[in-house]
């Protein structure tokens, strides 16, 4: 008895199976979507990390500038 419950579940679960292949993997609007995401998310990371690291410098170059035109006075 335990057997044919799990030979149905089995075959369930490889019809599901199949049914979610066929519906993406084997679809170019999904495929075409992926490979989009893929391209472009790490493309979106780096930029980010590019832009926060040139704001740091910008900041420190910026700050560099104005201790120059206001000196500490020396005791």
């Amino acid at each position: 008895m335990h057997s044919k419950i799990l030979l149905i579940n089995n075959i369930t679960f490889l019809s599901i199976k199949n049914t979610l292949i066929d519906m993406t993997i084997n679809n170019p609007i999904f495929i075409f979507a992926m490979i989009t995401v893929i391209w472009f998310i790490p493309g979106l990371v780096v930029r980010r990390y590019n832009e926060n690291k040139q704001q740091k410098k910008q900041r420190k170059v910026q700050a560099d500038a104005i201790q120059k035109l206001y000196p500490k006075p020396k005791d």
